[in-house]
């Protein structure tokens, strides 16, 4: 089954990008693809001086017209498609870093509010933002069952782990990886070592440009980094294949070998 993952450099304007968007959504429908993945931010690039009302003011609900353009591309092109968004809040001057799933009939599936926020490294989305309170059910789409993250959540191992066992069979983690030092090395190190831990594929379409690192990935199972995009705007494809999964967790069982009855101290 072949995935689709999209990475570019998003304007700050909303309409400009999700012009962009529903082309992506047509030429990876066309390609063959069953699903196509987008970075996190994908509905626009909110700089530092953009202020949190001005940002909330720009937010939208899942029932807006972003999502449901993308929806209706999805249905016109019978493809599964993952994007992002900034959604209202109910609170003052903060949104919601929010993932959703759409199926090839056109339907949100699925919604995750990204649960850890990035206050580190000299940045706090929590000045803009409000943070998630659960994790999604992992959803069963056109390339197996997904399991939803975003970004910054990477880097918390229950959270990849608590999907694997519940189900997920791929990973997609929509992102915007801030540039830095060391920071590159971080997200292959981090993705990689969330498809072995897990024995799950790992799908991560970052973007490019502006403040971010791009390097969207897909990695395999057993870690084999199967397509890096480096620094190019634009499509790029890989193979997913559910065989696999089944092999890497037969003969590297981590799932099974756990031991939740000794983990306290």
């Amino acid at each position: 089954m072949k995935v689709a993952l999209v990475q570019f450099k998003a304007s700050t304007k909303k309409d400009t990008n999700l012009k962009k968007i529903l082309e992506y959504i047509r030429k990876a429908s066309e390609s063959g693809a069953e699903l196509v993945a987008f970075p996190e931010f994908m509905m626009f690039y909110t700089d530092s001086s953009q202020t949190p009302a001005a940002l909330a003011s720009m937010a939208e609900k899942i029932t807006g017209e972003f999502v449901c353009t993308v929806a209706q591309s999805a249905r016109k092109n019978r493809i599964w498609v993952v994007g992002t968004f900034y959604e209202k809040s109910g609170r003052k001057n903060r949104v919601y870093d929010t993932s959703f799933v759409v199926s090839k009939s056109g339907k949100v599936v699925s919604s995750y509010r990204k649960v850890h926020l990035y206050d580190a490294l000299g940045f706090r989305e929590s000045d803009k933002m409000m943070p998630g309170s659960k994790i999604a059910q992992p959803v069963k789409t056109g390339i197996g069952k997904v399991g939803m993250m975003i970004c910054y959540d990477l880097r918390f191992p229950e959270m990849a782990r608590l999907l694997a066992t519940s189900g997920s069979q791929v990973l997609v983690a929509p992102s915007a990886w801030v540039k830095g030092n060391m920071k590159e090395e971080h997200w292959l190190a981090i993705n990689r070592t969330r498809a072995i831990e897990n024995g799950c594929y790992v799908v991560a379409p970052d973007q490019v440009g502006n403040i971010y690192c791009g390097r969207s990935l897909v990695v395999s199972p057993f870690g084999e980094i199967l397509l890096d995009m480096k620094k190019k705007q634009g499509m790029g494809f890989a193979e997913i294949d559910l065989n696999r999964i089944k092999q890497i967790r037969k003969t590297l069982p981590l799932l099974k070998n756990m031991r939740p009855d000794v983990y306290s101290i």
